[in-house]
């Protein structure tokens, strides 16, 4: 059989995208003025959002030195303040603010010093000067305080507490002197993703406060702004005293490990503010006291109406979300 050699072919000139850089402008104009104005659409890196001069870019953008558009540096969804639009990350590790009510989980014991993990980039820093010490917060530590020092905190152990200062490095500083803060207890600890523009806890005015439940008594929920949430039986509030009399509140019971005996209801009261905060971390609502109270009392809502015999169709997680949204 005889071999036919042909002559090479011009390869196939590769099929042109219709695509239009044009076409990637977000609108934007349908957006209200105002602070904290987001949009639902995901942007993903290099995506224009605007070749509009009048608009600024702000964190997450930058300038495109060809056409002088706007264009996204990560995956996130659009926020618009003004005219200064910013893109706001779906998942990001926290970044500590001076004044944000963390919880943390301590990691290493120095000579004078906590490691403390808050789920930042960087380990937090929780000096043994930035606690109160049983025997009076104006004295001075000593070098048998600094041998006590896992008396105080031990490797494992849950704090809430509050950033002091930052560091050059972005790492944060923090202190427990106050006596809403300090070692945690009798409680319930939950970790929620999504600290950027996905479902987590936001700052707010009220980061701990107490919800009444049905038959548990009260309970204590801790919204750590790094995404660290504890659920603890109610602990009646101390009496205010002034900083000369701090000593008096300070005692070695503080720094106790062992967890008071809580009530079967009261843990299973615990585990349904715990439920009711992970469907709104589900549904991508955002967690505050406000979404907690709400999410908690369509349960108990719900509960009501199957104890009645009614038959509840769909799932129970999006009802209560339909429920917490309707009501604003």
């Amino acid at each position: 059989m005889a071999i036919t050699i042909l002559s090479p072919a011009p390869a196939h000139e590769p099929a042109r995208s219709q695509y239009n850089e044009s076409d990637e402008d977000m609108d934007i104009d349908d957006l209200p003025s105002g602070h904290g104005n987001t949009t639902t659409n995901i942007i993903t890196p290099g995506q224009i959002v605007t070749s509009d001069p009048q608009w600024m870019r702000g964190h997450g953008t930058f300038a495109d030195t060809d056409s002088l558009a706007i264009r996204s540096t990560l995956a996130g969804t659009l926020q618009k303040t003004n005219k200064l639009l910013s893109i706001v990350p779906l998942r990001a590790r926290y970044t500590p603010e001076i004044g944000d009510l963390v919880i943390g989980r301590i990691v290493e014991v120095q000579s004078r010093r906590w490691k403390v993990d808050v789920a930042a980039p960087l380990l937090a820093n929780l000096l043994l000067s930035s606690i109160n010490l049983p025997g009076g917060v104006l004295r001075k530590r000593t070098s048998v305080d600094e041998l006590n020092i896992r008396a105080f905190f031990g490797e494992g152990e849950l704090l809430v507490a509050e950033v002091q200062s930052l560091f050059q490095d972005g790492s944060a500083s923090l202190h427990t002197r106050s006596l809403k803060y300090g070692k945690l207890r009798n409680g319930y600890f939950m970790s929620v993703a999504g600290m950027g523009g996905g479902a987590g806890v936001v700052r707010a005015k009220r980061q701990i406060f107490t919800v009444q439940t049905r038959s548990g008594g009260e309970v204590d929920v801790l919204l750590g702004v790094n995404g660290f949430i504890w659920i603890a039986k109610h602990v009646a509030e101390k009496e205010d005293v002034g900083i000369n009399r701090l000593e008096e509140k300070v005692g070695e019971s503080m720094y106790s490990s062992q967890n008071d005996e809580i009530e079967p209801y009261t843990r299973q009261e615990i585990a349904a503010v715990a439920g009711s905060i992970r469907i709104l971390v589900a549904g991508g609502v955002k967690v505050e006291e406000g979404t907690v109270r709400k999410a908690y009392e369509a349960g108990l809502e719900l509960d009501e109406r199957e104890r009645d015999g009614e038959m509840l169709d769909g799932d129970r997680g999006a009802t209560v979300l339909e429920m917490v949204l309707a009501g604003g």
